[in-house]
């Protein structure tokens, strides 16, 4: 079924983002953000598709933020949040086109991190001259916010070193060590991190969507709202790791060990889990909607 142009700025609209239901008004969506996606998804000038029986237009997109994306529509507001949280609602902002909304957002984190940010030890050339040695040790150095994408930190030791808010995308990492490092927020997005070792690591609120973590061993990882979009986590082990609000959905963790893995809220849509170890997990509050479970290990795992 497919809809007509909405009649009025009051029309209702039912929404499906991602499995959540909201309601709202084309007002609402259209008049403080005038050039933003969703104004022009319901500015009139395009037919939208709606489930045939509830009316309802689906949105592809994690649901969890978009309450405050429609408060900010609303009413401007934007709530207190943890830097994690600010962090996803920005994606969304982004993917919205929410230009005021993604501006307030950079301005709260920006107020974050004048009060909580310390400067990085090394600059990006620094760290260029430093892994031209045969042997490269970054051990508790500080290395927060720096630009890292698209460099060969292969058998790089960063372990104890914080590196906040670090963008390490299409990184190559291969075989890199982040025991117990302090990296939440950070982006390793589409960056190669096979083999790599992420003992005790604190990645909460970071970036890993097509990443290649295959045989990665993130034992006792703390991965609280991670994206994990499409990330290749075949054999990778994940011991007793806090994945709690994570987002895996469409990931490969073919043969992972996920044995005690705390997975509560954690969105596996689509994923594939043949054949991986998940014993003593409760799977009572995961999303498991369309995931491959054939031949995983589920004694003792509460569903």
């Amino acid at each position: 079924m497919e809809s007509p142009p909405e009649s009025s700025s009051s029309s209702p609209v039912l929404l499906n983002i991602g499995g959540k239901r909201y309601a709202t008004t084309v007002e609402t969506l259209t008049q403080r953000e005038p050039s933003s996606m969703l104004a022009a998804m319901f500015s009139g000038r395009h037919t939208l598709p709606r489930h045939p029986d509830t009316g309802m237009v689906f949105v592809d997109r994690d649901g969890k933020h978009f309450r405050h994306v429609l408060n900010w529509l609303r009413d401007g507001a934007v709530p207190d949040m943890s830097e994690s949280e600010y962090q996803q609602l920005l994606r969304e902002a982004e993917y919205y086109q929410l230009l005021g909304l993604a501006d307030c957002i950079n301005d709260r984190l920006g107020w974050k991190n004048d009060e909580n940010f310390s400067e990085a030890e090394l600059t990006r050339k620094d760290v260029i001259k430093c892994i031209q040695a045969p042997r490269v040790r970054f051990r508790g150095v500080n290395l927060s916010g720096l630009d890292l994408s698209k460099l060969d930190l292969s058998e790089v030791d960063f372990s104890y070193a914080c590196i906040k808010n670090a963008n390490f995308s299409s990184a190559y990492l291969r075989k890199a060590k982040f025991r117990l490092t302090e990296a939440t927020c950070s982006s390793f997005q589409s960056a190669n991190l096979h083999e790599c070792e992420l003992i005790g690591a604190n990645l909460e609120g970071s970036v890993l969507d097509k990443a290649n973590l295959q045989s990665a061993n993130l034992q006792d990882a703390c991965l609280k709202q991670c994206c994990f979009i499409e990330t290749d986590l075949r054999s990778a082990h994940l011991q007793g790791a806090n994945l709690m609000g994570a987002n895996l959905s469409g990931a490969n963790l073919e043969g992972a060990n996920l044995k005690g893995a705390k997975l509560a809220g954690t969105n596996l849509e689509c994923a594939n889990l043949q054949r991986a170890y998940l014993r003593e997990v409760d799977l009572r509050e995961t999303h498991l909607t369309g995931a491959k479970l054939g031949g995983a290990n589920l004694l003792g795992a509460i569903r």
